[in-house]
């Protein structure tokens, strides 16, 4: 029986990351993967969709081509098909440059699915092939999938998951998406912006994007409406029907119960953990409803079985499992890293225009009882944003009453998904809204407005 240092289970980001930085601290790696290499990230979630919104992106511009000087002859066409092309192509270009970064650092890749043993063995059975391997240390990195509700379950056809989102051979004519999260509204910009003619968005709670600043909700929720997707909030999907020509929703609204007729439907109401089927239960793993429990250092209560990512109650983001494994790995080697701070993480959500955020929400604050001041600054007084034609959104923070630390960022506008680092990093090192106001940010630039935010939370501002 083959042995190493470490085991990793999963490749996508928690995983490979997980593996390449053992392999540089001079461990012996392997890497079990039963799909492709990459994970869900680079092959069914974050990669592909993104490659998907930028289509979208570069269409909406087509389409307004005259307001920044070009004249179009012609009707302008989305061709579904080369753009789903595009978009594998990028995930299948990205999946093999991972191959590469783990032949790269010499880690052994293991095809096929992995069932944990006492023992610390791993069997992999590959297409019935069965093999057994053993580590020092075995580090699941196995990753989620989609939910579905109870009374509508996933078929592939009327009602999809992101997956079938994905890579459809033909547009419909109408989508009903369910669940408003980064997910649900990625692609209920998507398909709208392609030119699905109806595309409702349902959310049960009073606020699409629920996890984020009210003010950002209601910002995308005017910009949604606008693009003319069909917002609905505090409304309760109870049923689905699928056996008529159009699937039929029955939707309890506040104003009463509506029936919502869509071709399809997208069920985006969250993932569920893979922890099942993997051994986990016979040996012992300690779980917390379907959630891999661990220390801060992703130690489960099995000596040498660790988890990272989706399996773990931590926040479900290709960021965050990265990091995690990372500190997992140096951990292991005697490298006594920082543990992760969780209110530090930032969340993107790529739609127009783009969501970033991290910290506290205005909300929180208020529920905490925490005393604190708001600075704003919205990107239609931005010469950058103007020049852009991208006028819609804000910068928005959160400054502590007390000792004008940030709080909070909530960004929302073109591009601010590549702003939000530097707040984070910022963040991380106690930084004040007065040390934005006095760090000279260029001009114009779309970044400007977070030292206007911080400015105003001073009552500073110059440019409103």
């Amino acid at each position: 029986m083959e042995k190493f240092d470490i085991i990793v289970v999963g490749s996508g980001p928690g995983g490979y990351v997980t593996a390449i930085r053992a392999s540089q601290l001079g461990k012996s790696v392997a890497i079990v993967e039963r799909s492709e290499v990459g994970g869900i990230c680079l092959n069914w979630g974050c990669i592909p969709t993104k490659a998907l919104l930028k289509s979208a992106q570069a269409y909406n511009y087509a389409k307004h081509a005259a307001d920044y000087g070009f004249s179009i002859e012609g009707e302008i066409k989305a061709d579904i098909t080369k753009v789903v092309e595009r978009s594998r192509g990028v995930s299948a270009q990205m999946s093999k440059g991972v191959e590469f970064l783990l032949k790269k650092n010499k880690i052994t890749l293991i095809h096929g699915e992995a069932t944990l043993e006492k023992d610390k063995v791993v069997k992999v059975n590959n297409f019935g092939e069965i093999t057994r391997f053993t580590a020092d240390h075995i580090i699941l990195a196995v990753g989620s999938r989609a939910n579905s509700l109870p009374f509508a379950p996933i078929d592939g056809e009327r009602i999809i998951s992101y997956r079938q989102a994905l890579v459809p051979d033909k547009l419909p004519k109408s989508l009903a998406v369910i669940g408003s999260g980064a997910i649900g509204s990625e692609f209920a910009y998507f398909y709208r912006s392609m030119g699905v003619e109806n595309v409702y968005l349902i959310e049960y709670v009073d606020r699409i994007l629920p996890l984020e600043d009210d003010d950002v909700s209601a910002q995308i929720s005017r910009s949604f409406r606008k693009a003319g997707i069909k917002v609905m909030v505090s409304a309760q999907v109870k049923s689905v029907d699928t056996t008529g020509e159009l699937c039929k929703l029955t939707v309890a609204t506040k104003k009463g119960e509506e029936i919502i007729e869509a071709e399809t439907v997208l069920s985006a109401v969250g993932v569920i953990p893979n922890t099942d089927y993997i051994g986990l239960e016979e040996l012992g793993v300690e779980m917390v409803r379907g959630k891999i429990k661990v220390d801060q250092y992703y130690r489960t209560n099995v000596e040498g079985i660790y988890a990272i990512g989706d399996i773990i109650p931590t926040p479900a983001l290709a960021h965050v499992a990265s990091a995690e494994g990372i500190c997992c790995v140096e951990a292991i080697c005697g490298l006594n890293p920082a543990p992760i701070r969780y209110d530090n993480i930032p969340g993107c959500t790529y739609i127009s225009p783009e969501v970033a955020s991290v910290g506290l929400t205005e909300r929180a604050c208020k529920e905490k009882g925490i005393e604190y001041k708001v600075g704003k600054f919205f990107f239609l007084a931005s010469g950058k944003a103007t020049a852009a034609g991208e006028k819609d959104g804000f910068v928005k923070l959160i400054v502590s009453a007390q000792d004008d630390t940030i709080l909070g960022a909530h960004l929302c506008g073109a591009n601010v998904t590549e702003m939000i680092s530097g707040i984070v990093a910022g963040r991380n090192i106690g930084i004040t809204a007065k040390d934005l106001i006095h760090s000279v940010h260029p001009h114009p630039t779309m970044s400007e407005a977070i030292m206007e935010a911080a400015a105003a939370a001073h009552s500073e501002a110059i440019h409103q």
